[in-house]
């Protein structure tokens, strides 16, 4: 039988040597609708803070949720975990739903499906996840006050892939994502989307998601190896390089914020969206901030990324 860390690879190596497929047609979209979802005028109960289920696809899946004090109508924000983890897990280490909900977010926090070790990426084999996060989405539009025009995806390694992939897969729906440590999983798509903020944060000595890379998994051995190095991925600049081409930003530049840290901007990006990828050198497979992993490597706890996402998302034009 194959040990679960040989199954994690498995799911990356398909995840990256699929791909390509033109993304599916817009979601259509009534131009007289305004900010405020449906929800914004239900009479029913709205949804509470809390574990919820939403069938989705013949399954039931669960997410958590946090919500900010207010009214509405309330940016909403999917935050993704990685490979291996879950929802609570990424909730605690991230801090975006503690976060985000004090900045006016709606944060939720899917968990991939039961028996499954992350998400399915768009155009792979498995639970169709960019569907669930699609009704995910919906439910909270029909059960909570939601800006419709500010939607956001964040995640962290795997879950940083799915928030990148949905980009090009949810066409244009979402106002920005955020990619820690995992920009370069999937590669950006073949059709301009819509003008879409990013932000990503990666460390030069993370041993999983190589920053030069190559092959991940870099201290597997045996199958795990084997496996490894069938999988080969783009260097971390290369894949923010092709994301600023793809979506037409251009002047480019590079700042240090000190040190270890420099920060690479693209300076004109259509209608004032932003990509930035923030270089942590010697930094791990590690959400830079107060929480230190050791096994995943080095933290730059002076850089606070959950922060940092959530100024770029308040800055992000919206729909």
């Amino acid at each position: 039988m194959p040990t679960r860390t040989t199954l994690l690879l498995a799911t990356l190596l398909l995840a990256v040597r699929c791909g390509g497929a033109p993304p599916p047609p817009p979601i259509p979209q009534d131009a007289a609708t305004q900010a405020g979802s449906s929800g914004c005028r239900a009479t029913a109960r709205p949804l509470e803070p809390g574990t919820h289920r939403l069938r989705s696809g013949g399954l039931e899946r669960r997410f958590l949720l946090s919500l900010p004090d207010g009214d509405g109508p309330h940016p909403v924000l999917l935050d993704l975990h990685g490979l291996g983890s879950n929802a609570a897990q990424q909730s605690a280490y991230g801090r975006l739903p503690e976060e985000g909900s004090r900045r006016g977010y709606i944060v939720a926090t899917p968990q991939a499906a039961e028996g499954r070790m992350g998400w399915t990426l768009p155009h792979t084999t498995g639970p169709d996840d960019t569907a669930f996060l699609t009704a995910l989405l919906g439910h909270l539009e029909q059960g909570l006050c939601v800006d419709e025009r500010r939607e956001f995806a964040a995640g962290l390694s795997y879950g940083a892939a799915m928030a990148t992939a949905l980009v090009c897969a949810l066409d244009g729906r979402l106002s920005g994502v955020a990619a820690v440590a995992g920009l370069n999983i999937v590669r950006p798509c073949e059709r301009r989307p819509p003008p879409t903020t990013i932000v990503a944060f990666h460390g030069t000595a993370d041993r999983i998601v190589p920053y030069r890379g190559g092959h991940p998994f870099q201290d597997a051995t045996g199958e795990l190896r084997t496996l490894a190095d069938l999988v080969v991925l783009d260097p971390v600049e290369q894949a923010a390089a092709g994301w600023a081409n793809l979506l037409g930003c251009t002047g480019r530049t590079t700042t240090p914020l000190s040190a270890r840290i420099r920060v690479r901007d693209w300076k004109s990006c259509p209608d004032g969206t932003t990509l930035r990828l923030y270089t942590i050198d010697g930094g791990g497979h590690t959400w830079p901030g107060p929480i230190e992993v050791p096994r995943l490597g080095t933290t730059a706890r002076e850089l606070d990324a959950t922060r940092l996402i959530l100024d770029a998302f308040d800055r992000a034009p919206s729909r």
